[in-house]
């Protein structure tokens, strides 16, 4: 399965729109029967990555990722190390690849949200709020595309950059700022400090808050672009229409219990 983070295309034979760390990749219902199978083999391979995927997740997230080994990674997917080399060269590359499907999937829910609105402070409003739900709803993802990526080296920190740069999209559009600020400038800065907010959130274990971070984020980016009293007005309007962030957001971690439950009749090594 591959994903191209730049374009948002995400391309695979199943589980695009599954968020790695979901689902336990030693689920019963995700086993392969062992010996001749009915199933295709780039649907053995397919699912066999997928369950890799979510080992990489929960095993970083436990363990960190200094610490975690391929075997701790391949104990959690239910699968062999021979299975695992198959897929991956090794741990950093398995850990992008989670990392970039996961963050994949969570740019296209932004995105949809921001899509959704025709009112571009309103479309702001709703991306962080669909961020937020999604990273404090699947904390084990979250723990591993904001803090351990930074424990890869430059491959991570490449990723993570990557990441920054989908997240700037949201802007285009945003009001002009004033004559002699420098509108890409003041961007980033909006975007960093989003960023550095969440980071220190899920680096201190405080994943259940993030949603509760989202009248004071959006007020943060907008008064960079309206100004404080503006942006005061638009939050608290953009709050008084919105649902809450409990109710259903991700198709990706709310259709898992149906797939595992389909694929259980045939299911998975």
């Amino acid at each position: 399965m591959q994903t191209n983070l730049e374009s948002g295309e995400l391309l695979g034979v199943t589980g695009d729109f599954i968020l790695p760390g979901t689902r336990s990749g030693r689920d019963p219902a995700r086993s392969i029967r062992r010996g001749p199978s009915r199933l295709p083999a780039e649907v053995v391979a397919a699912t066999q990555r997928e369950r890799l995927l979510d080992g990489v997740v929960h095993t970083v997230a436990a363990c960190g990722y200094a610490r975690a080994r391929v075997s701790d990674i391949c104990q959690a997917a239910g699968v062999t190390r021979p299975v695992f080399y198959e897929q991956f060269s090794g741990k950093e590359e398995a850990f992008l690849a989670a990392h970039r499907h996961g963050t994949a999937v969570v740019i296209r829910r932004m995105e949809e949200a921001f899509a959704a609105r025709t009112d571009w402070c309103d479309g702001l409003h709703a991306a962080l709020r669909v961020v937020l739900a999604i990273l404090a709803e699947v904390p084990a993802f979250a723990t591993v595309a904001v803090v351990e990526v930074d424990a890869v080296g430059p491959a991570g920190r490449l990723v993570r950059e990557q990441l920054r740069v989908r997240m700037r999209r949201l802007f285009v559009g945003c009001p002009r700022p004033p004559d002699g600020v420098s509108g890409e400038l003041l961007v980033d800065t909006v975007v960093g400090g989003i960023y550095s907010t969440i980071y220190r959130y899920i680096a201190a274990g405080r994943h259940a808050e993030l949603p509760d971070l989202l009248p004071t984020l959006a007020h943060f980016a907008l008064t960079a672009f309206l100004g404080p009293a503006a942006a005061a007005r638009r939050v608290a309007q953009a709050e008084a229409a919105g649902v809450s962030w409990r109710k259903p957001l991700l198709p990706c971690v709310r259709e898992e219990a149906a797939d595992s439950a389909q694929a259980g009749a045939s299911a998975n090594p």
